[in-house]
């Protein structure tokens, strides 16, 4: 069960686009920007607040790769393994992070929340891979190093 607050500020955002079908989108980007994730029970009652069947609030929300029904740690970092990435070995940077945070192809979050780790197929920035992506900035030519370097200095900054 989600504290009161998550209802509270669900409805601020509502009110802000309209309860209307066609802000669907509009509130669960606003919802997903203000908690890193789209929780669930939040998404049912935006559905009935706007007007619109649960399932097709769900459907929406699944269709879009931008949603996730996970929470997220504070930094996400997305790792690319488009061709130009792999090429150049993103596979060991992406081994690299699993490593020294803990995590796994099925485990994406570290238990702090700090860390959640994405496997991308592109960043659009294939003449500097390998490349690695944190939160809205870009990290070009990495290495398993130079990520774990990076780890280090955001485990730093976010204390």
């Amino acid at each position: 069960m989600l504290d009161q607050s998550y209802y509270r500020k669900a409805d601020e955002i509502i009110e802000h686009y309209g309860r209307k079908a066609s802000s669907l989108i509009p509130i669960m980007q606003d919802i997903q920007g203000e908690y890193r994730y789209l929780p669930g029970e939040l998404l049912t009652y935006v559905a009935g607040e706007i007007g619109i069947k649960e399932a097709k609030a769900f459907s929406v929300a699944t269709f879009y790769e931008n949603f996730s029904f996970e929470a997220k740690g504070k930094y996400i970092i997305k790792v690319c393994d488009g061709t130009a990435c792999h090429v150049k070995k993103s596979a060991p940077i992406l081994e690299a992070l699993h490593k020294t945070l803990g995590l796994s192809k099925k485990k994406h979050t570290t238990d702090d929340m700090m860390f959640t780790v994405e496997t991308v197929s592109c960043l659009g920035a294939c003449g500097l891979a390998p490349t690695v992506m944190v939160n809205e900035d870009v990290y070009p030519r990495m290495t398993p190093e130079s990520v774990v370097a990076l780890v280090e200095k955001l485990r730093g900054e976010g204390k």
